[in-house]
């Protein structure tokens, strides 16, 4: 089992293996591409705790950070070394876009661009960028060096990544799924179905914005981590000024189908 927590399988875990792949600055070293075929290996991928995981980001997510210090000293590395994790959030938002695609009748051709749409450009490039923006604000502002002739301690942008998966998985919750049951409610033409259709985005966000304080604030060496915190004041304002006549629901959706 390897993942974000300590595990007993050390199939890919070593510290000596770790190493190989990332230098102490969590820059990854020339090795690091071979983490892309692990994706593949899928009999060596523990998706059951992978799973559980999933369901703890949702109801405890201090427990799934609980053990990262333990993770990084036997593995050497912050983030995951098991893609199980992406694997199976890339496999449910896949199921999702279909389920989509099959509510709003689009053809194949509909449903594979809801797909790309979904997977590669919410998750994955939105992921990448907000991922690389906090890995940024992370090392160049919040890092605490308590000991001066001690080895820096920098974020691997693959754990800034891992924070933003972590961060999804409500999101993925409130706007893939429930979102698509509540839709004959939230796309009528009247002040409460606009409510509760802005309240879920509005909750989606605030959830992914705690989310990613989490996952920070899970690291020693970090300080201030309550900066991720503060847009969670701008999200609330932004739907207090939705409720006089911005439908959020409908214009997001209309960009999707």
């Amino acid at each position: 089992m390897s993942s974000i927590l300590p595990t007993t399988n050390n199939a890919f875990g070593s510290p000596s293996s770790s190493a190989s792949y990332y230098n102490q600055s969590g820059r990854p070293r020339k090795g690091s591409p071979a983490l892309l075929r692990r994706l593949f290996r899928f009999p060596q991928m523990d998706f059951e705790f992978a799973l559980w995981q999933m369901g703890y980001l949702l109801i405890a997510p201090r427990r799934v950070y609980r053990n990262i210090y333990y993770h990084k000293q036997t593995k050497n590395r912050w983030s995951r070394d098991d893609p199980a994790f992406i694997v199976l959030l890339a496999t449910f938002l896949t199921l999702s876009a279909i389920a989509w695609g099959f509510t709003y009748h689009l053809g194949t051709y509909g449903i594979i661009k809801t797909i790309l749409s979904m997977l590669c450009i919410d998750f994955l490039l939105f992921g990448a960028i907000i991922a690389t923006f906090t890995w940024y604000i992370c090392n160049k502002f919040l890092i605490q060096n308590i000991n001066t002739y001690a080895v820096a301690q920098q974020v691997e942008w693959a754990y800034a990544f891992d924070v933003h998966c972590n961060a999804f998985i409500p999101v993925y919750l409130i706007l893939y799924v429930i979102q698509l049951f509540f839709l004959p409610l939230i796309l009528k033409e009247n002040w409460i179905s606009m409510f509760i259709g802005n309240f879920m985005y509005c909750v989606a966000l605030i959830w992914y914005m705690v989310g990613v304080f989490l996952g920070f604030n899970a690291l020693p060496f970090l300080v201030h981590t309550e900066l991720f915190l503060y847009p969670i004041a701008l999200w609330i304002a932004l739907f207090v000024a939705s409720l006089f006549g911005f439908n959020i629901p409908h214009y997001v959706l209309s960009h999707y189908f």
